[in-house]
C-alpha cells in the first residue's frame, strides 16, 4: 500500500504542477484576460466549498463514489483539452474536474492516515512532491508549443485515476466505525475561528497558485528562473515532509498551524516588496516548507484527531480550505492583478495575517 500511495501522491501532484504552474500561462497565451483566468481556475475551488454541503446531506464518500469521480476526472480532463478556446465550455470542464479532483483526494488521505499514520505521512507525500518538481522542469523545457501543457494534463489525468482505483480495490477493509460516524451530525460553526482561518490562509495563496508565474514573468524574471523557483519551493518542501514527522509527534499540531499561517505573513510581504530579487524569491520560497509543507500535514492530523467523521472533516477541509478559500483567492487576486497589480502580494500578507488572527482566537477542541 505505502508505493501505491507514493505513486498517487507522484502523479495527483504531477497534475497539480501543470495547472498551477502552466495552465495560467496557456490560458494568457489563448487571450484570457487576468479576471478571466482568474474565474476559470476558480471553478474548481468553488466545486470543492458545495461538495461536503452534499455529503451532510446524506451522499457518502464510499468506493462507489470514489470510483465515479475517477471517472469524471478523466471525462474533465479530455474535455478541457478539447474547449480550451471556449469560455463557457472550458469553464464547465473545469467545474468538472473540480469534482473529481476534490473527492479522490479526502478519500486518500484518510486511507494514508489509517495505513502509515501521520508521522510517516509526509514521507509518502513527499513523492507528490517530487512529481510537481518533476513535471514543473520537464514542461518547461517543451513549454514553446504551448498545447504540451494540455497533452501533459490529460495524461497525468488518466495514469492517477488508475492507480487510485487500484488503491480503492486493496482497500477492502471499511472501518465500522467510520461507518457509523458517516451518520453523525458534523457542524463546524462550533470550530468556526478554526474553518475561518483555514479559509483566510488559502485565500492568501490565490496570487501564488494562480498569477505567480505571470507575475514574475512580467517583472522581468524568465519562464526557465521561475519554474526554478517554483521547483525550489518544492525542494524545500519535500525536504520539510520527510523531516516533520518528529515536529507532529511532539509539538502540538495547533501551534505548528500558526506558525505555519504566520510564516506565510512574512513570505508574501517579501514577494510584494522585492518582485525582481531573485536571491529574497529564493529564500521566500524556502518559507513553502512551512507555509505549505508543515501546515498541510499538520492541519490534516489536527481534523483526523478531533473529529470523530475522519472523511467528512478532510472533505471539508479540502471545501473550506482549497475550495472557498482557493476560489475567493483565484477571483480576488484576477482582479486585484488587472486593477492594482503592485498590490497583489501584499494582499496575500494581509489575508494570511487575518487568518494567523483567527487562529489565535481560536480554542484548541480540548479547552473550549
Amino acid at each position: 500500500m505505502t508505493i501505491l500511495l507514493s505513486l498517487f501522491y507522484y502523479f495527483y501532484f504531477s497534475i497539480i504542477g501543470v495547472y498551477v504552474i502552466f495552465i495560467p500561462k496557456v490560458l494568457s497565451g489563448y487571450g484570457y484576460s487576468a479576471s478571466e483566468i482568474g474565474i476559470l481556475l476558480g471553478a474548481a475551488p468553488l466545486v470543492r466549498f458545495i461538495l461536503p454541503f452534499l455529503f451532510i446531506k446524506g451522499l457518502q464518500l464510499n468506493t462507489r463514489t470514489f470510483h465515479y469521480s475517477l471517472l469524471v476526472m478523466v471525462i474533465a480532463a479530455i474535455a478541457f483539452y478539447i474547449n480550451v478556446e471556449h469560455f463557457y465550455r472550458l469553464l464547465f470542464s473545469n467545474i468538472l474536474l473540480g469534482v473529481g479532483m476534490s473527492l479522490i483526494l479526502p478519500y486518500i488521505e484518510v486511507i494514508a492516515l489509517e495505513n502509515i499514520g501521520k508521522e510517516r505521512y509526509g514521507k509518502v507525500r513527499l513523492f507528490g512532491s517530487i512529481g510537481f518538481i518533476v513535471v514543473a522542469l520537464i514542461l518547461a523545457k517543451f513549454f514553446s508549443v504551448t498545447s504540451i501543457a494540455l497533452d501533459f494534463l490529460l495524461t497525468l489525468t488518466a495514469v492517477t485515476a488508475v492507480i487510485a482505483y487500484v488503491i480503492s480495490t486493496k482497500e477492502h477493509k471499511e472501518s465500522v466505525q467510520n461507518e457509523q460516524m458517516v451518520q453523525k451530525r458534523f457542524s463546524f460553526f462550533e470550530d468556526i475561528y478554526l474553518w475561518a482561518g483555514l479559509v483566510f490562509m488559502q485565500i492568501s495563496f490565490g496570487s501564488f497558485y494562480n498569477f505567480f508565474t505571470i507575475y514574475e514573468t512580467d517583472h522581468g524574471i524568465s519562464l526557465d528562473m521561475t519554474v526554478y523557483l517554483w521547483s525550489f519551493g518544492v525542494l524545500v518542501e519535500v525536504v520539510m515532509l520527510f523531516a516533520q514527522g518528529r515536529l507532529l509527534a511532539n509539538y502540538q499540531l495547533l501551534n505548528l498551524i500558526r506558525i505555519s499561517v504566520l510564516a506565510s505573513v512574512f513570505r508574501w510581504f517579501l514577494v510584494f516588496s522585492y518582485p525582481e530579487n531573485l536571491v529574497l524569491l529564493f529564500f521566500s520560497q524556502s518559507i513553502h516548507a512551512l507555509s505549505f509543507a508543515l501546515f498541510h500535514s499538520a492541519t490534516i492530523s489536527y481534523l483526523y484527531q478531533i473529529y470523530q467523521n475522519k472523511k467528512l472533516a478532510q472533505q471539508f477541509f479540502m471545501g473550506f480550505s482549497y475550495g472557498l478559500g482557493g476560489l475567493s483567492g483565484a477571483v480576488i487576486s484576477g482582479y486585484i492583478y488587472e486593477y492594482a497589480p503592485k498590490l497583489l502580494f501584499l494582499s496575500s500578507s494581509l489575508f494570511a495575517l487575518v487568518s494567523f488572527v483567527l487562529l489565535v482566537m481560536y480554542k484548541h477542541r480540548q479547552e473550549a
